[in-house]
């Protein structure tokens, strides 16, 4: 058995997860999947329930009790009271006897005008609905994952451009250091290279707390410490070599696919509604037996008479019933209905439109990007050249302190502004996947 702490040398030693993995580990790990797939369990035992309405019903009953026997003749609403039978007697009396009673009734409906089918339907179009959930929470954790992925890459890109600037700056404040102590330049420039290491010092910091955040904000989805997060870049930070698949078509998007299912699930229970409205035909079957301890003349038979059926009975019957007055509230109900399917549909509408607008900004933003990544390389190249440039001069006594400083400035965000530009190509590709509902051409190109 291992120990605590062999267990955390064993995570401390796994290998760094790539984002194809780390999107497997959280949709794995993650509750909100495991919520919605219990929903789903839900709905199909829904389905079971609706369909348990074709079986006949069975109701087995029995009773012993000890009562007396006063019977009157009359009618009695039925209101929850004792029901007793048998001839009616001219004078009250206590005496009681014992009685027992044994039976089965079976009831079931032949036919129904397609009301438990359109019942089962229902339970269907409930189902569908969240399997569509689970593709769209899937999606939302697999979408999260990613962009988490990427924004720790990111993170981590930012500190090693800023540790650069760093290193940069310790250089500048020896060499300004040397030149103060031997009265060729001026103190002022001393304090000006500590204030630039200061500065630069603060941006690792601020660097290093980003990666932090993204470490925990990805730790939270697989399950792990923050810690424990370790993730290989592979090929991410490349620029893609494919190009971008321009459709519009969002229409499966798990989003709009749930959200259809919606409005398939409200025509569902218009169409159920639709038969409800009819007469009920029912077949009936009962067989049960009686035990009385008194004799149809009225005298009390004593002992433990009626404890036990000694009479036995069987009835078969057909039924048909009609509940009038419940057709003002089915037409509610049906208005009520036809008011959510408009819903519903203006819903789905709206969700492919915002999705269409999604997805054009997308593919605006992976162009831009893309451009972006294209310059910035030439962009540290100029800043490179310019940092070399001053630090020469200023050595030579030809430049100043505050042309040095603003090259490495330069330098260093070109460093920054390089290393996330191929990350902000990915995360445009992530976005345009994203919207058209299927990640796996961006794992795919992220793998290859």
């Amino acid at each position: 058995m291992a120990l605590p702490a062999d267990q955390a040398m064993l995570r401390a030693q796994s290998p760094p997860l790539t984002v194809d993995q780390a999107v497997k580990q959280a949709l794995a790990k993650y509750p909100a999947v495991g919520v919605s797939q219990a929903q789903v369990t839900a709905a199909s035992a829904g389905i079971r329930a609706a369909r348990t309405a074709y079986l006949p019903r069975v109701d087995a009953v029995g009773q012993v009790n000890r009562a007396t026997r006063n019977n009157v003749a009359g009618l009695l609403f039925p209101q929850g009271l004792p029901t007793i039978s048998g001839q009616t007697v001219e004078e009250n009396s206590m005496a009681n006897v014992w009685g027992t009673a044994v039976g089965f009734m079976v009831s079931w409906e032949p036919f129904d005008f397609g009301l438990r089918q359109a019942n089962v339907a229902v339970a269907e179009a409930a189902r569908t609905r969240a399997d569509a959930a689970v593709a769209r929470t899937r999606l939302e954790v697999a979408t999260l994952a990613a962009d988490c992925f990427l924004t720790l890459l990111a993170a981590g890109q930012t500190v090693r451009a800023a540790e650069a600037g760093v290193e940069r700056s310790e250089v500048l404040l020896r060499v300004v250091g040397s030149l103060v102590q031997s009265k060729i330049r001026p103190g002022v420039e001393l304090s000006r290279a500590r204030a630039e290491n200061s500065g630069a010092k603060t941006q690792l910091i601020q660097a290093r707390q980003a990666v932090a955040v993204a470490q925990a904000l990805l730790a939270r989805l697989l399950g792990l410490e923050p810690g424990e997060v370790k993730v290989a870049a592979g090929h991410l930070l490349e620029l893609p070599a494919m190009a971008l698949q321009r459709s519009g078509l969002v229409a499966q998007n798990p989003a709009a696919l749930e959200q259809d299912s919606a409005v398939e699930e409200a025509k569902a229970r218009m169409k159920a509604l639709e038969r409800a409205y009819y007469p009920r035909f029912g077949v009936l079957g009962s067989t049960y037996a009686r035990g009385t301890g008194v004799h149809s003349n009225g005298p009390t038979m004593g002992g433990l008479n009626g404890l036990g059926p000694n009479i036995a009975n069987w009835a078969v019957g057909f039924t048909a019933s009609l509940p009038i007055m419940d057709f003002v509230a089915v037409r509610a109900r049906k208005e009520s209905e036809a008011a959510r399917i408009q819903a519903e549909t203006g819903r789905y509408r709206q969700i492919v439109v915002d999705l269409k607008g999604r997805l054009d900004a997308s593919f605006a933003a992976a162009d831009a990007a893309r451009q972006i990544a294209d310059n910035t390389p030439v962009q540290v190249e100029a800043a490179a050249a310019t940092h070399r440039q001053s630090m020469a001069r200023y050595r030579a006594g030809l430049g100043t302190m505050v042309e040095v400083s603003d090259a490495q400035r330069l330098l260093t965000q070109a460093e920054i502004d390089d290393s996330l530009a191929k990350l902000g190509v990915w995360r445009a590709l992530l976005a345009v996947a994203a919207t058209q509902g299927d990640l796996q051409p961006f794992l795919q190109r992220a793998s290859q």
